[in-house]
């Protein structure tokens, strides 16, 4: 019935078809609002298309459609708001909604298949979990790079400065300091 194989196919799929995050575009606050309530709607017609289901189905049914709202309330925070946080929280929400919804799977399995289900679905997420806190770590390393970079710069255009003398040299520290974000 449920393989491991399928399994793991059906969670990089959900992760696949959730992935698109608007990277650098924010949303306004109309459009925000209006997000909010179609998710809302989405998930309350999910969960009725639920009802008609019985025993573990049911459940799963239920618990995607909690996944889905969840990622989708994510995406939406990262696309109004465009932090870094917020996208890496995308990351996370997706990772902890499919091991829920992979739990919920493997309880249609029993003994060490159910056993052997679950393990793979939390390696699933760990690993996830995992590489949202390399992008989070990457991302602060790129943050400090940068400073550092420009702090570089600074210091090789106020040499430059040194050069010179009077109203040039002041002139020129101002527009260094301008430049680079100095005060």
């Amino acid at each position: 019935m449920n393989n491991p194989f399928n399994l793991k196919h059906s969670l990089l799929v959900a992760t696949l078809l959730v992935s698109p995050l608007a990277q650098s575009a924010t949303t306004s606050q109309a459009d925000y609002a209006t997000g909010k309530s179609r998710i809302s709607a989405d998930f309350k017609a999910d969960k009725t298309a639920c009802s008609s289901l019985a025993g573990n189905a049911k459940d799963i049914c239920v618990e995607e459609a909690i996944a889905k709202e969840k990622v989708a309330r994510a995406e939406l925070d990262a696309g109004h708001t465009g932090t870094a946080a917020d996208r890496n929280k995308v990351l996370v929400v997706k990772a902890e909604s499919g091991y829920a919804v992979a739990k919920e799977k493997c309880d249609d399995l029993a003994g060490n298949a159910k056993d052997v289900c679950v393990k793979e679905a939390k390696a699933v997420e760990v690993k996830a979990l995992t590489d949202a806190k390399v992008g989070k770590q990457i991302g602060e390393a790129t943050a400090s790079a940068a400073e550092d970079k420009r702090d570089a710069e600074y210091k090789v255009a106020a040499e430059k400065c040194d050069a010179m003398s009077g109203d040039a040299k002041a002139g020129c520290l101002s527009a260094a300091k301008a430049k680079f974000g100095k005060s």
